[in-house]
């Protein structure tokens, strides 16, 4: 799991720096201010191997690169099996590569990182881990196991081996034995179900036609039909996806440690871009407590944390009675208007709970004046003009701002306590 990470000219700020706590950490910040790309880093500083590196078909996660000419730096640590590791790399330019200590890595445990596109990484101690041949460090391992989103779904392959053999194939599988890892599965199905009263879970293989050989999952719905999951929404794919690559990822780290004689990895990182894509709001308040739990559930006694980039105010509000300081953090990116310019700030600000959802909204977090719509922002900004601005205000101006309230508010709205006595003063009879 990660500790720390400082970037130094690379990224959308001149210098960027996290504390991570050590189960759950969110991201949050406008578009385009480095979320993912923050991710991306996280990724390459506990695997070494950036995602598209490694699988070039993928759409994200390529390098790093420097942002201004000079030197450029990222320093980050994790602990490892035995004790804190702290590195520091270097971009050279002429190798075009982040260079730094050599030998082999510490080794940072399982890492898994689920991109927004629907792109998938893993980085397993036991499969990808450089091995030792003699006291001798060899890189002859597959560096990692990077999906890209068809390829979750169809299975990864590199040449002529067969890396994974994706969804449909290892979920049909897994019915079909009806063993543990199908268990796992139909468990982390209804752990990250929004509630007991629409649990999610597997139902019988079906045939999508006579000329697919294929037998193909299917999803138990609320209403009595099995859904096959080709056929399912963007947000049920998104779960299932979430769902078996962590259980895929579980079974097959702990079958490469019994080959090796090895003991499970003791840790398990796991990143994730816009963690609430495609949810509807049920289930954006269930889905950071459902992962820890799933994730703990799979990994036992393994450490666990949970790194997660969002736009989701409920995701926020909804983490509000489980967040502990001590071993959670919220980073939240700004872009910051001062007198030497525009730029980006990265800051890790304190946790407070604020209840109601649109509070988040008007919070750091989100930078919103009022949780309404512009048009409604607008109309409440000139009216508030008014009401600030010493008296006489002529009837016509009055009018027109009330005008503008009414077509925007509604009726019950309490903005109107404050409105209305002033209104009256001017338009009297006429409101």
């Amino acid at each position: 799991m990660l500790e720390s990470l400082r970037l130094e000219n690379v990224g959308p700020a001149p210098h960027m720096e996290m504390e991570l706590g050590s189960r759950l950490n969110l991201i949050t910040g406008d578009n385009g201010l480095g979320k993912s790309f923050l991710l991306d880093v996280a990724w390459w500083a506990l695997t070494r191997r950036w995602p598209a590196e490694v699988n070039p078909s993928v759409t994200s996660g390529l390098m790093a690169r420097p942002t201004k000419p000079g030197r450029a730096a990222i320093r980050f640590s994790y602990p490892s099996k035995v004790k804190k590791e702290s590195y520091q790399s270097e971009f050279d330019r002429r190798a075009e590569a982040w260079v730094g200590r050599q030998g082999r890595p510490a080794n940072p445990g399982l890492v898994l990182y689920a991109q927004v596109d629907g792109g998938f990484s893993v980085w397993d101690p036991a499969r990808n881990y450089w091995k030792k041949a003699k006291s001798v460090d060899v890189q002859e391992r597959q560096p990692a196991y990077v999906f890209s989103a068809r390829e979750v779904w169809s299975g990864l392959k590199v040449g002529e081996i067969q890396l994974c053999n994706g969804l449909l194939a290892d979920w049909a599988l897994w019915q079909k034995e009806d063993g543990e890892a199908f268990r796992q599965l139909n468990t982390v199905l209804a752990a990250m179900s929004p509630g007991s009263e629409e649990p999610l879970a597997a139902g019988d293989l079906a045939k999508l036609s006579v000329d697919d050989a294929r037998w193909i999952p299917t999803l138990r719905m609320p209403y009595g039909i099995d859904v096959p999951v080709l056929y399912a929404s963007a947000a049920m794919k998104r779960i299932v996806s979430l769902a078996y690559l962590l259980v895929w990822s579980w079974q097959e780290h702990l079958r490469a440690a019994a080959l090796l004689d090895e003991q499970p990895t003791s840790q398990v990182t796991f990143l994730i871009d816009e963690l609430e894509s495609h949810l509807h709001p049920r289930w954006q308040r269930t889905i950071v407590r459902s992962l820890l739990q799933v994730m703990q559930a799979l990994a036992g006694k393994a450490a666990v944390q949970l790194v997660a980039a969002t736009h989701s105010p409920l995701l926020l509000a909804s983490v509000e009675p489980f967040f502990e300081p001590d071993k959670d953090a919220w980073f939240d990116l700004d872009l910051e208007h001062g007198d030497g310019g525009t730029e980006v700030l990265l800051r890790k600000r304190d946790f407070v709970r604020l209840g109601d959802v649109s509070n988040w909204l008007t919070s750091d977090a989100f930078d919103l004046r009022i949780p309404r719509s512009v048009e409604a922002e607008e109309a409440m900004g000139k009216a508030l003009h008014l009401l600030a601005r010493p008296a006489p205000h002529s009837v016509a101006e009055v009018r027109e701002v009330d005008d503008a309230l009414r077509g925007v508010l509604p009726d019950i709205d309490r903005f109107w306590v404050r409105w209305s006595a002033f209104a009256e003063e001017y338009l009297g009879a006429e409101r």
